[in-house]
């Protein structure tokens, strides 16, 4: 800045010292031209260095006030401004000047400047900060398809590779996803589209944006995991499938007997029999309704645990005894072994015990005749559990992953025949839990199942 100024005031002070000369220059040949040259020359001559010496004179005044009152302070502010925008650390930028009024205005332009600098790096790195932790995907275009910014989400849910460069190479395996297409013809509204890949299912919103002269310059991209909301949406479609199915069966053979009763052509003995199977299938409908509301109601948490101290063994004595009469008519033999010391447990105990009894039910209806059930009570690392143990039909593996999901049967025609709503080993789950405990299952296929229930003893 103060070498370009002197440029400019050494330039105008040769110019006039070129335009003196030439002005003395001329006016000499002129007075040569008329013949006086010898009566004015010398006067010229003197008047032209006389206008020299003045006009150098005046220069450099003029020089030293302008470079004292303002090259010097402006030279000063424009070098402590390039050093705080080009040092890592803002605070650098320091202006010594002489104190007067447009030195106090510098600094209060620079100190603003600082601030305002100050301010925009610390916005940069939040905003930097928070695309780097969302659990949504952002990515965003310029003009040409290249990708400016990805976050780690979005590579994820993606599957970004080192190689992929542009909008073209990250979404070209999927169909009717096309960035002209999204900038011009959606009329700069959001377009939202739906893929699925090895990561799950993805919700992607494509928002185009404008620069200053509210031209398109580029596309954004943010992707959401919608996985999970699948998952529960099929869930919820297959659980009021299954539901209208098992309601839709014993409704039908209600209607079927009721109808025939109704034709009043059966004697006695075939109407006793078709109000018997009128009566099971409404027991099994309200059975059903029974656990839809129990499932109901743990989801909504509408049921609330009544822990108490109580002693597990008793416990799972007192529901052995409920089906003796069950195994005798199967010829079966049930064992209970209580492990000597095992600590009272501090739960529900209504709930607890439908559980046991419905895993007893489970493996007495799925045992052939003549087989062996045992029951175990004991002790580890701080719980009490219930193994139950039986040498029935076993169930598959592939369907050990899914055999707590509601309505899931492994043989769903045997199970309806032996009265099974399919719900029972989902509220026992939902019990358990409630009561901070687990459950497990292990069986081999004609070798048997165990199920182990581990309840937290009273501390």
């Amino acid at each position: 800045m103060k070498n370009f100024q002197m440029k400019i005031i050494l330039s105008i002070y040769i110019i006039g010292l070129i335009v003196i000369s030439f002005m003395s220059i001329a006016y000499s040949k002129i007075l040569l031209e008329i013949g006086e040259a010898g009566k004015y020359i010398e006067n010229v001559r003197n008047i032209t260095i006389i206008t020299l010496i003045i006009y150098s004179v005046f220069n450099i005044i003029i020089a030293i006030i302008e470079v004292k009152k303002y090259i010097e302070p402006m030279s000063k502010m424009l070098k402590g401004a390039k050093k705080a925008v080009f040092s890592s650390d803002i605070n650098n930028l320091d202006v010594e000047a002489p104190e007067d009024e447009l030195t106090e205005s510098v600094n209060e332009i620079i100190n603003e400047l600082k601030q305002n600098l100050k301010d925009s790096n610390n916005e940069k790195k939040q905003k930097e900060t928070i695309l780097k932790h969302m659990t949504d995907g952002v990515a965003t275009f310029n003009m040409e398809g290249e990708i400016t910014y990805i976050n780690p989400a979005a590579k994820r849910m993606l599957e970004y590779k080192a190689t992929d460069k542009t909008f073209k190479d990250l979404f070209k395996r999927y169909e009717d996803i096309n960035m002209e297409k999204i900038i011009y013809l959606d009329s700069w509204t959001s377009s939202e589209k739906k893929i699925e890949n090895a990561q799950g299912s993805m919700n992607l919103f494509f928002i185009p944006f404008k620069n200053d002269a509210d031209l398109p310059s580029g596309v954004m991209v943010v992707i959401q995991d919608i996985t999970e909301h699948v998952k529960l949406d099929n869930i919820r479609k297959e659980f009021v499938a299954d539901v209208s199915h098992e309601l839709k069966t014993p409704i039908t053979s209600i209607k079927g007997y009721s109808e025939t009763l109704l034709d009043g052509e059966c004697d006695k003995d075939v109407q006793k029999h078709f109000l018997q199977v009128i009566d099971d299938n409404a027991d099994r409908m309200e059975r059903l309704v029974q656990d839809l509301l129990t499932l109901s109601k743990y989801d909504s948490n509408k049921i609330v645990n009544k822990p108490i101290e109580f002693d597990l063994g008793e416990l799972a004595k007192a529901c052995k005894e409920k089906f003796d009469i069950e195994v005798k008519k199967k010829n079966q033999t049930v064992n209970c072994f209580v492990t000597a010391d095992v600590p009272t447990v501090f739960a529900d105990r209504d709930g607890i015990e439908r559980v046991i009894l419905n895993i007893l039910s489970n493996s007495i209806k799925y045992t052939p005749e003549g087989g062996k059930i045992d029951v175990y009570v004991g002790y580890v690392h701080n719980d009490a559990y219930v193994k139950i143990k039986d040498t029935g039909i076993g169930i598959p593996k592939e369907d050990l992953d899914r055999i707590f999901e509601r309505f899931y049967r492994v043989d769903k025609a045997r199970s309806r025949q032996l009265g099974g709503t399919g719900l029972g080993l989902s509220i026992a789950k939902e019990i358990v839990e409630k009561n901070n405990g687990s459950i497990n299952i292990k069986s081999k296929v004609n070798e048997g199942t165990e199920v182990v229930i581990k309840i937290p003893v009273k501390k």
